[in-house]
């Protein structure tokens, strides 16, 4: 059965993306820890990230800073965190995740889990406005 991130990827779920090219997309989390936590998922599903190729991960590695620099931009965060845990769905994805004042950001246990719609969108389009201005053509529209 394929994975929630296939089903997104594929169009089977809905997903607020900002990146996509032939190997790997970018959405916007459903349950953010912070405005503009974005998740970066290679299209083939892959359980473990030290199970992915090496191109493969470089890609997804490379796409994770391009994505990174454009949070950066939209959010102006003390930095973005990475986090690969992989642990609540079995497809990779990276957790790229503001860090507006400490480590705290990045717990889990503080996870939105009705976060407003309207606020989804705007950091999405935040985030792809970021990349634009940056020269990237892989934006999502």
């Amino acid at each position: 059965m394929a994975s929630i991130f296939t089903m997104i990827i594929n169009g089977d779920l809905p997903g607020r993306f900002v990146w996509k090219d032939d190997k790997c997309v970018a959405f916007l989390t459903i349950n953010p820890l912070k405005p503009g936590h974005t998740l970066v998922v290679p299209r083939h599903e892959v359980d473990h990230w030290l199970e992915l190729e090496s191109d493969l991960l470089a890609h997804v590695t490379s796409v994770s800073q391009a994505i990174g620099k454009a949070i950066q931009q939209a959010f102006q965060p003390k930095k973005v965190g990475v986090i690969i845990a992989g642990l609540e769905v079995p497809h990779v994805h990276v957790h790229l995740v503001p860090i507006v004042d400490e480590v705290r950001d990045l717990d889990f246990a503080n996870a939105e889990t009705e976060p407003d719609p309207a606020g989804l969108d705007s950091a999405a389009m935040r985030i792809r406005s970021a990349l634009r201005d940056l020269g990237y053509q892989q934006v999502s529209v």
